[in-house]
C-alpha cells in the first residue's frame, strides 16, 4: 500500500504528472469530465514517456512546430524570446493555450505555463464550446480549430485517445492549488475580452 502511494505521488510530481494532476483538479472545479481533459492534454502535448503516451507541460508550439523542453525555465525562456521577436501567435503548456487569443486572461506568460492555470482555463474554454450539448468530441474539435476539416482530423485523434483513457483519480492529484486571482470562480479579467461573447467557437484556441 505504501509503495503504491509513493509511486502515485512520484508520478504526480514528474512533468507529465503535473498535467495529469492539473486536469483532475480542473475537472473537479468545472465538472468537465476528467477523461475529456486528460484526452485533450494528450492530444495537445502527448509524447512517449517510456511505454506510455503522456502530456508534457513544458511545450511551446510556434507556427505549427512543436518544441518540447526538459524544464519549465527553458520553455519560459523560449516563449519570452519568441514574444520579444514580435511573434505573438504561439501556444504554451499542457493544453497549448494560445498567447495571441488568450494571453490577456493571464497575468504573464509564466502564469500560462502553470499546469493548474493552464488546465483550468482550458476546461472553462471547452465548456463555452460545448454549449450544453455534452458533445465533448465536437467541443474538442472546435478547441483546436474553427476550420471544419482541421477540427475533423483533430477529433479523430482525440476520439482514439479518449477511448483508452480511464477516470481513476489518484488522491495525490486532488490537492487544490489554484492560486491565480483571474482564474478564481467569478473573477473578471483586467483587460478586454479576448473571445467576444457569443463568438467563442470562432477563435481557435491554438491559433490555426
Amino acid at each position: 500500500m505504501l509503495a503504491t502511494a509513493v509511486s502515485a505521488l512520484a508520478r504526480s510530481a514528474d512533468p507529465p504528472g503535473l498535467c495529469e494532476a492539473a486536469a483532475f483538479r480542473a475537472a473537479r472545479q468545472t465538472e468537465v469530465p476528467v477523461a475529456v481533459l486528460q484526452s485533450l492534454a494528450l492530444t495537445e502535448t502527448g509524447r512517449s514517456v517510456g511505454p506510455e503516451l503522456r502530456p508534457w507541460p513544458w511545450t511551446v508550439n510556434v507556427a505549427g512546430e512543436g518544441h518540447w523542453f526538459a524544464t519549465r525555465a527553458e520553455a519560459e525562456r523560449f516563449a519570452s524570446e519568441t514574444l520579444l521577436s514580435g511573434q505573438g501567435n504561439f501556444d504554451v503548456g499542457c493544453f497549448q493555450i494560445n498567447y495571441r487569443w488568450h494571453g490577456a486572461h493571464f497575468g504573464s506568460v509564466r502564469e500560462m505555463f502553470d499546469p493548474d492555470a493552464n488546465a483550468l482555463y482550458a476546461a472553462r474554454f471547452l465548456q463555452t464550446l460545448d454549449a450544453g450539448a455534452e458533445d465533448w468530441s465536437r467541443a474538442a474539435g472546435a478547441y483546436h480549430s474553427a476550420v471544419a476539416e482541421r477540427a475533423r482530423i483533430y477529433r479523430a485523434r482525440f476520439d482514439r485517445i479518449f477511448a483508452n483513457v480511464g477516470e481513476e483519480v489518484p488522491t495525490s492529484y486532488l490537492r487544490a492549488s489554484n492560486g491565480f486571482p483571474l482564474l478564481q470562480p467569478g473573477a473578471t479579467g483586467s483587460g478586454g475580452s479576448v473571445v467576444p461573447v457569443g463568438h467563442g467557437a470562432s477563435l481557435p484556441l491554438i491559433g490555426y
